[in-house]
């Protein structure tokens, strides 16, 4: 073999071992970040696994880990999850709706429905097996203990105005509590957006009345919407503190009235809501009622335009996440037009 020759070979073979080494490293590469990738799907299913425990309402619950299949018991705690981008297997049936209030339907398709928020069904709901149940103690305290052999199981306190405190509950509870701050941060910059824009308006004092069968009330500011009107700063008329004593059982969320208190209900501006589940006509008869009153059609927030007539099932009646912000918005078309 020749000098040539030789040289051609030995470069020949020199190339072929440099594009070894080049696809050795590329496959040692590959094989390195499939291995990380592994490791970190490891460490994400370890961290599901662990065991984790909330303090609630009833004491304290041992959640084995990250729960995938929850039932929720109450309205505000499905918005809640939803929220939260979980939706659970069971729900109790919203107050409003067949069987889900209209603003989430879409996103209860598949869901079980396990009764009524005052009467789940304990049937329903071990059916689902669940690996979390979340209820409240105002409404669910007397199952407690048969609804912790179906699941652990974490109740909020109560179901007041302040969603925000049960939000936080139930986030820790589907261990989602950053997603949760989220959620929440969201909100709150919603909150001091508006309420820049607002102004002065939020000088003006605004009342709300709710009408039910055979019942009226005037919702002060306990209320899911007195919260929410509170956190964006407007006024309550003054003459409304005489009905929200330490002898009204409702105590500042609502007082019963009747027609002779309508001079009361007045405000710079009034918001009317009607409870009328499937239509009831007793519901409706009262709205009539009491807005065909004389007393009514006097007081200065309806002979100026200012009374205007809002949906029950987001401005109290789902008290989540999902109806304050669609309240937001009601609140930012009516005063600024948008």
């Amino acid at each position: 073999m020749g000098v040539t020759e030789l040289k051609t070979t030995y470069k020949k073979n020199w190339i072929v071992y440099i594009t070894l080494l080049i696809v050795f490293a590329v496959l040692t590469a590959c094989g390195n970040n499939e291995a990380q990738k592994n490791s970190e799907s490891s460490k994400d299913n370890n961290k599901a696994s662990e065991a984790y425990t909330v303090e609630h309402a009833m004491g304290k619950t041992e959640i084995p880990g990250k729960p995938e299949k929850v039932v929720i018991l109450t309205n505000e705690g499905t918005e809640a999850l939803l929220a939260m981008d979980v939706k659970p297997v069971g729900a109790v049936q919203s107050w409003l709706g067949d069987p889900w209030y209209e603003h989430i339907a879409q996103d209860m398709e598949g869901v079980e429905n396990v009764g009524l928020e005052s009467e789940p069904s304990l049937e329903k709901i071990a059916a689902l097996k669940p690996d979390l149940i979340i209820g409240t103690k105002i409404r669910h305290e007397k199952i407690y203990e048969k609804l912790s052999t179906i699941a652990p199981t974490v109740y909020s306190e109560t179901l007041r105005g302040d969603w925000k405190e049960n939000f936080k509950l139930y986030a820790e509870a589907i261990d989602k509590e950053e997603k949760g701050k989220e959620v929440l941060d969201q909100f709150d910059g919603r909150i001091a957006e508006l309420k820049e824009k607002l102004g002065e308006k939020t000088n003006q004092e605004v009342s709300v009345v709710r009408f039910m069968a055979g019942t009226t009330r005037i919702y002060y500011t306990d209320s899911f919407s007195g919260v929410i009107f509170e956190e964006l700063g407007f006024k309550r008329p003054e003459h409304q503190e005489k009905f929200f004593t330490a002898d009204n059982n409702l105590g500042k969320l609502a007082a019963e009235v009747g027609k002779e208190a309508i001079p009361e209900m007045d405000g710079d501006v009034l918001f009317y809501f009607t409870y009328a589940p499937n239509g009831d006509k007793e519901a409706i008869s009262t709205l009539e009622s009491w807005t065909s009153d004389p007393l009514w059609n006097n007081l200065s927030a309806v002979k100026e335009g200012n009374a205007h007539e809002v949906s029950d099932a987001t401005w109290n009646t789902a008290g989540g996440v999902k109806a304050a912000n669609i309240m937001l918005d009601d609140i930012e078309k009516i005063f600024l037009g948008q």
